[in-house]
């Protein structure tokens, strides 16, 4: 199956950028993926700046070259953006070996992933007003109302 093939089209208001091979296990990658989803891009790069995860600047130099694409070449407004979709793929995998007592070896795994942002446009809308409820006025207590119809 080709690659043109599984990818959706991008609608008018969004833009991509995808980063392969990064030296990551998809699982870890995608935890900070999930750190970002849904947030607007200002406050995804701050969290991405501030965390405490290795693969947190290469995850942000996805964003900011997203951020670039949809500035360039799709004209949007860049205070506007919000992440979409953060999604992970993985790639292909190292094996290597380790050598253990007595001559035997064990296998090592080291696995590569693919990040993929999609940034979308959010459209300003205004909220229809609402009518300002008034309070609604205070029964008097049946106490005081017994008293005075004595």
């Amino acid at each position: 199956m080709s690659k043109k093939a599984t990818e959706r089209k991008l609608a008018p208001n969004e833009a991509k950028a995808v980063i392969n091979r990064l030296r990551i296990s998809p699982q870890k990658l995608n935890l900070v993926a999930g750190m970002i989803r849904g947030m607007s891009v200002a406050h995804a790069l701050t969290q991405l700046t501030f965390s405490s995860k290795r693969i947190a600047d290469d995850v942000k130099k996805a964003l900011q070259s997203a951020i670039a694409n949809a500035e360039n070449n799709h004209n949007l407004n860049v205070d506007s953006l919000v992440v979409k979709e953060a999604y992970v793929g993985k790639n292909l995998v190292m094996k290597r070996m380790h050598t253990r007592g007595r001559g035997k070896s064990a296998g090592i795994l080291r696995p590569f992933a693919n990040l993929t942002l999609v940034l979308r446009e959010k459209e300003e809308v205004e909220a229809p007003k609402k009518a300002a409820k008034k309070p609604a006025a205070k029964k008097a207590p049946k106490s005081t109302a017994a008293k005075e119809s004595k």
